[in-house]
């Protein structure tokens, strides 16, 4: 672990960047955070102990800061364009497998669902079609979709009711045309991963929709037409 922390924050320095790639950053008023990034070394060496940088399958080389460089700005606008048409929804961005920026959207379980309920409820579909729509018009970004639960339950009731959650998010946006290919992973994660330690917790439970880079983007990334 001590040789882990001190290789990253080497490469952390090496390449001038301010904070090292385990920080979200949320995204708001005053414009688009910096989009340069560290390839996909750094993402393998993080992607051992964060659950962020486990988003999308590690390619097996190598990105160029220039290609993470132009896919972060790219993932600035994706994450602009998220927060403007999606409001009860908390946009950040983070780092996928191959350390490269991804977007990832938070929603309270509270908005979607009623306690203990799988089913989403009327209010939270103008929201999911609102974000329908934003992933319509960006099919280069893959989508992971996770579910959770608090700690108030245990893992027989916790992992099958995220699990649930995550699918009936999947499931309504694929009613509302997002292709089914473009939504690589849904998965219920239970009570890990908590946002707060509290055994009862409202912001635990949430689905996390991740937008993270495809292979086309990092193609489209590396010949210049993104």
């Amino acid at each position: 672990m001590k040789n882990l922390k001190t290789i990253a924050a080497g490469l952390c320095a090496a390449t001038l960047i301010t904070s090292c790639a385990t920080n979200q950053q949320t995204y708001g008023a005053g414009g688009a955070g910096a989009g340069a990034v560290v390839g996909g070394i750094i993402g393998q060496i993080i992607g051992k102990d964060t659950k962020g940088t486990m988003i999308g399958a590690a390619i097996g080389a190598a990105v160029g800061a220039g290609t993470g460089a132009i896919i972060g700005r790219h993932m600035d606008k994706v994450a602009a364009q998220t927060a403007a048409k999606v409001e009860n929804a908390k946009v950040e961005k983070t780092k996928d497998a191959n350390g490269l920026d991804c977007v990832k959207v938070t929603f309270d379980s509270g908005i979607l669902f009623a306690t203990n309920s799988s089913s989403l409820s009327a209010a939270s579909k103008k929201d999911l079609n609102n974000f329908a729509g934003v992933l319509k018009q960006n099919r280069d970004c893959d989508v992971a979709i996770q579910g959770y639960t608090d700690a108030s339950g245990n893992d027989n009731i916790n992992l099958p009711l995220s699990e649930k959650r995550a699918t009936a998010v999947s499931s309504y946006l694929r009613a509302q045309g997002v292709p089914a290919g473009q939504i690589r992973t849904v998965e219920g994660l239970g009570s890990a991963n908590p946002i707060e330690n509290k055994r009862i917790s409202q912001a635990n439970r949430r689905v996390e929709v991740y937008m993270y880079a495809s292979k086309d983007m990092i193609n489209k990334a590396n010949n210049g037409s993104l």
